[in-house]
């Protein structure tokens, strides 16, 4: 008599699962957990001052002593719960991240879907020796994190990380360690300052800090009413200059297997990765200032990734340089660029058509815009998703139209002012280009 295994035939042995090490954050790391409740008692207090200020006082000195140290031990207990109760494994196919101290969560980020892993050192994390991994994955939109690590820690998760996503065994990645690099831009703080001048966005900036809160008082006549507007104001300003120049100092530029490797910050110290194959439009940007001493500005969109600064700033040859890496087998500086047809176009936008341009090559799809800040606009035909033509009753009129490319970074790049049959001719031909194109294209596979 046979059973019904004996008639199935042998049964397949089960692959053994891969053992894996659930590992905690950095000791130090209660540390910065326990500022959640003490921000979150800061703003109570904050908004009933009077009455908590009227309590404190009531209250005997033993008392106030007293109710600071539970404040004290309840705040260290949360963070060091937290910090417990956090933990992050390496499988054989993710990483899992498990956090939560009433309410449990955990992350499953796959490997095969990582495309950056950004190490990012704060002042205060440098000074005592931490970092923290910043994990960019496809379909998402915000970052899964880490923090904290030592520093030796996270260079080795991240170098570990990057190397399964490329498809080496646990062994070998771990193994490889950090791939190696090689330099090849950095902007010097002097000519990053220059160049935030040239932009007037400094002089506009400081400007503005000084004229808004002035004006307000002006009309307003209340002390109070011109430090409430000049608090927005000033939190602008410094974004734009002092913040900006902060975040890109020291920029540098080096290539390693795994893409583009970008350092830069004086007091936040951050070590960003472009993911190969995965930048979807790079945006060179030309001030006016800027042109005669020959700098750009590049800039890029990468599906899923909120990296948007390759260069700051740099001559035209440095930077077009960079890019070729990015864009391997384009040469930026032989696009030919023809202007919209004066005939139609001028009727449409007045004076500040001669600004728009377009270009088309083998590898990509090329739009300029703009007169007093030139910006030049450029798809590899690969990433082009859709391909549109609009029209307006008064482009209709004056025989032009649009010819819209969608990226898959959820960006639109617009060859404005066409002529209406060069229009019907490119859209066509821009859907045949960017289906052969992806059907030719690399994998988008790191350290390859």
């Amino acid at each position: 008599m046979t059973s019904e295994s004996d008639a199935a035939g042998p049964v397949a042995p089960v692959a053994p699962v891969a053992p894996y090490v659930e590992r905690r954050l950095h000791f130090l790391t209660p540390l910065r957990r326990a500022w959640v409740p003490i921000a979150a008692t800061i703003g109570v207090a904050a908004q009933q001052g009077e009455n908590v200020a009227e309590w404190v006082t009531g209250l005997p000195t033993l008392l106030r002593a007293l109710a600071l140290t539970a404040l004290v031990l309840a705040f260290g207990l949360y963070g060091f719960l937290s910090w417990w109760f956090t933990h992050y494994a390496v499988t054989g196919t993710e990483l899992r991240i498990r956090s939560g101290l009433l309410f449990r969560r955990t992350a499953h980020i796959r490997l095969d879907r990582i495309q950056a892993v950004d190490v990012t050192r704060p002042l205060l994390a440098r000074l005592a020796g931490v970092a923290k991994l910043r994990l960019d994955v496809i379909g998402t939109e915000e970052k899964d994190e880490l923090a904290f690590l030592s520093e030796d820690d996270a260079v080795a998760l991240r170098a570990e990380l990057l190397a399964r996503a490329a498809g080496f065994t646990p062994a070998e990645a771990v193994a490889l360690g950090e791939a190696p690099e090689r330099e090849l831009l950095r902007v010097g703080p002097r000519d990053l300052a220059m160049s935030m001048v040239l932009t007037l966005s400094l002089p506009a900036g400081v400007l503005g800090g000084l004229a808004a809160p002035v004006a307000v008082w002006w009309f307003s006549s209340s002390p109070w009413a011109a430090a409430v507007a000049t608090l927005p104001v000033l939190g602008a300003v410094w974004k734009g200059t002092a913040g900006r120049f902060l975040a890109e100092y020291d920029w540098t530029v080096a290539e390693s297997p795994d893409g583009l490797r970008l350092d830069h910050g004086l007091l936040d110290r951050a070590h960003e990765t472009v993911p190969p194959g995965r930048v979807q439009t790079v945006r060179i940007v030309e001030p006016l200032l800027w042109r005669r001493r020959g700098w750009v500005r590049v800039e890029l969109a990468v599906a899923g990734s909120k990296n948007d600064v390759l260069v700051p700033v740099a001559t035209r040859a440095a930077a077009f340089a960079v890019v070729a890496r990015v864009l391997p087998g384009v040469d930026l500086a032989g696009l030919a660029f023809a202007p919209s047809p004066r005939s139609g176009a001028r009727w449409v936008v007045p004076v500040w058509w001669k600004g728009y341009g377009l270009a088309v090559s083998e590898d990509v799809f090329a739009a300029r815009r703009g007169r007093l800040c030139r910006r030049t606009e450029i798809v590899p035909h690969a990433k082009v998703q859709s391909v549109r033509r609009s029209q307006g009753p008064w482009e209709r009129a004056r025989g032009v139209a649009d010819v819209q490319v969608d990226t898959g970074a959820n960006a639109t790049v617009t060859a404005r002012l066409r002529g209406a049959a060069e229009a019907v001719e490119l859209l066509h031909a821009q859907a045949a280009r960017s289906r052969t194109s992806r059907a030719a294209a690399r994998p988008d596979r790191w350290m390859t």
